[in-house]
C-alpha cells in the first residue's frame, strides 16, 4: 500500500476539473498517436455528457517513479457532497482548483472544509 496515492482533484462545477484530468492522461502519453479519446474521457455516463458536469466520482491510475498515483475526479455540484465526502474518507490528499476568473466559490469552500477537517 506505500506505493499507492489516492489524490482527489476537488473544485466548484465547472471550474476544470475533468479537463485537468484529461490534460494530465495526454501529458502522461496513456494514449497513442493514432488515439484520439476525445475530451470529459471520465464522464462516461450518459447524463454526465449531456449535462456536461460530473455526477460520480472516477479514477485513473498513472505510475510516476514507481509509484502508483490514483486520480479522483469528484463532482463539483453540491447535490453531489455525499459522494465527495465519500471520496474524501479515501484520499490520501487533494488537489484543489480554483477558477482564475471567478475565485473560491461556494462548494470550493465547502470541500475544502472536509478535505481541511480530514488532514488532506
Amino acid at each position: 500500500m506505500q506505493n499507492i496515492r489516492n489524490i482527489a482533484i476537488i473544485a466548484h462545477v465547472d471550474h476544470g476539473k475533468t479537463t485537468l484530468v484529461d490534460r494530465m492522461l495526454y501529458q502522461a502519453k496513456l494514449f497513442r498517436d493514432n488515439q484520439n479519446p476525445g475530451e470529459l474521457i471520465l464522464d462516461s455516463n450518459e447524463l454526465e455528457r449531456e449535462r456536461g458536469i460530473t455526477i460520480l466520482a472516477k479514477n485513473v491510475s498513472v505510475r510516476y517513479k514507481g509509484i502508483k498515483i490514483n486520480i479522483i475526479d469528484t463532482p463539483g455540484h453540491s447535490d453531489f457532497g455525499g459522494e465527495v465526502e465519500r471520496v474524501l474518507n479515501m484520499a490520501d490528499g487533494v488537489l484543489l482548483l480554483v477558477d482564475a476568473f471567478e475565485g473560491p466559490m461556494p462548494q470550493t469552500r465547502f470541500v475544502l472544509q472536509k478535505a481541511l477537517a480530514l488532514n488532506l
